[in-house]
């Protein structure tokens, strides 16, 4: 009988510290998945900026090629070319 005692004492020990692990494992997870929040909010806010920051260098590259550079006439020609389609698209149709 106090072998039975003992049995069921160190399966209560048992499922005790499991217990227990389940707990720590559960805040654990919690954790991570409130940190994996703040790093894709980060993430997005950092591509936001990467977009931003692009559009502000191609702006500022093609404002140098007209101004004179010599590095990017052809791009800023193709730019300037796109935009007359685009207005003569626009041009034709408000007039039809």
């Amino acid at each position: 009988m106090s072998e039975l005692v003992e049995i069921v004492d160190s399966l209560e020990n048992k499922i005790s510290k499991l217990l227990h692990k389940v707990e720590l494992l559960q805040q654990a997870n919690t954790r991570l998945e409130e940190e994996l929040t703040v790093v894709k909010s980060d993430h997005g806010n950092t591509r936001d900026s990467l977009v931003g920051w692009e559009e502000k260098y191609n702006s500022l590259k093609l404002a140098n090629s007209m101004l004179g550079s010599n590095t990017n006439k052809t791009e800023a020609k193709l730019k300037i070319n796109t935009l007359i389609r685009e207005l003569d698209y626009c041009i034709t149709q408000l007039s039809e």
